[in-house]
């Protein structure tokens, strides 16, 4: 079953903490503090590989966790930096946050590598917070915790033309016969289940790439029926062919066929009928009758010819036609831009680290002075208050973090009791 659409969650790696010891070796009592630092935790990389073309694996696994940075050693030994975790989509995939539908990336052109989650910054050991005063530092800095995220993948595929139509009108035999593509054709609706792809070579081109869209019907643009799994494949194509069923064989009128489909085109995205269009009125083999004024194949001519629509009455039965059509379309993509259509960023990844406030200051019923935050309940986990220089560190924090300034700014007065987790203390200047 082709797949082109996932959820997934991804998270990467916490780095290492910082590691607490001291040197101690024979005839050296008073060894100074040899923490080693934490290492990085694994980034979550995303890459194209050129060997996919759906994401069904992504319905079997939808949790991919990097592994978290090693811990620092003793003896100034770094801890070793966890392994990245390399998630491999086809090319044409969009990676969106699932909570906003924003695009993070678009695994497209050029792009074929991309960092969507950093790993986390190894902590310190405590070698680094030794000072002329402070000698024996008895506590180190944390691992930065990793990311996580919900993400939707899509795929759109890569083609500079697109067959557009109403099911079992013949796009899956046209791009079966003008290319290499081989897919899977019948005499019954809804043949075509998934987008296939063929390169059409035209003698003195350099030719061009078609694809077969999945089969539309009306409502498609609030996703009835394939709906939008039709739809997100036609976003990259820059040239459409409308095929419709000239000679009716299954009672359908090809002129309303092309306008319900260009009305489903409009509804989801305007922008799709600005690409340049042309019809291909397919199986002209099959009509038996000269063309008159209400042959389907004049009521074609006199509908959009004046609108600018070029009709190619074809058979991609017998070939009749065909080499005309391509030609024009060749024609036409000399006009537009046949740079692959990238989808911009959107969406930036915040991390703990980047949040501005890593702290809030309340008051409790029984006035005293409540500060909460992450930063604060992981900086008292590895801080010996006990220490008079590990409280020096305490307060350094509290002034260097501006919550000394937001407490006066909340109208503290000497004597009053602050409230941090499980430490409760008297406020002085």
């Amino acid at each position: 079953m082709f797949a082109d659409c996932a959820k997934v969650f991804i998270k990467s790696g916490k780095g290492g903490d910082g590691h607490v010891s001291f040197r101690r070796e024979l005839y050296v009592p008073n060894g100074g503090p040899d923490g080693g630092d934490g290492g990085r935790g694994g980034d979550v990389i995303f890459e194209v590989d050129p060997g996919l073309n759906t994401l069904t694996d992504f319905r079997h696994v939808r949790k991919y966790v990097a592994k978290d940075g090693e811990e620092g050693k003793k003896r100034r030994c770094h801890g070793a930096d966890a392994k990245d975790l390399i998630i491999k989509v086809p090319e044409g995939t969009i990676i969106k946050d699932f909570e906003s539908g924003k695009v993070i990336a678009d695994m497209s052109g050029e792009n074929r590598r991309e960092i969507i989650l950093k790993g986390g910054k190894g902590g310190l050991g405590n070698m680094h917070f030794a000072t002329s005063t402070m000698q024996v530092p008895k506590y180190a800095q944390p691992g930065q915790p990793g990311a996580e995220l919900w993400v939707t993948l899509e795929l759109k595929v890569i083609a500079d033309v697109g067959l557009v139509g109403f099911p079992n009108v013949g796009k899956s035999t046209l791009l079966s016969r003008v290319s290499n593509a081989r897919p899977q054709i019948a005499n019954y609706h809804f043949t075509t289940l998934n987008p296939h792809l063929g390169v059409v070579d035209l003698d003195g081109t350099d030719g061009f790439v078609m694809a077969d869209i999945p089969g539309l019907i009306e409502g498609a643009s609030e996703g009835v029926g394939l709906g939008h799994a039709f739809l997100r494949h036609i976003e990259r194509c820059k040239v459409l062919i409308h095929v419709v069923d000239a000679a009716s064989v299954e009672g359908r009128d090809p002129v309303e066929d092309i306008r319900a489909i260009n009305k489903e085109l409009e509804k989801y995205d305007p922008e799709l009928l600005e690409r340049p269009q042309v019809i291909a009125a397919n199986k002209v083999d099959a009509i038996f009758e000269d063309e008159n004024e209400e042959s389907p194949l004049a009521r074609l001519r006199a509908a959009f010819e004046p609108e600018g629509l070029s009709v190619f009455p074809i058979s991609a039965v017998t070939g009749k036609g065909v080499k005309e059509l391509l030609y024009a379309v060749y024609e036409l993509l000399q006009t537009v831009d046949r740079t692959p259509t990238i989808f911009e960023k959107e969406f930036d990844i915040r991390y703990e680290s980047d949040k501005a406030l890593p702290y809030q200051v309340s008051r409790a019923d029984d006035g005293a002075y409540v500060v909460e935050g992450p930063r604060i309940e992981k900086m008292l986990g590895y801080t010996n208050l006990d220490s008079e220089k590990g409280f020096a560190f305490f307060q350094n924090f509290l002034k260097d973090t501006g919550i000394l300034d937001e407490l006066e700014r909340a109208g503290i007065q000497e004597g009053d009791t602050v409230r941090m987790y499980s430490l409760e203390f008297d406020y002085f200047k």
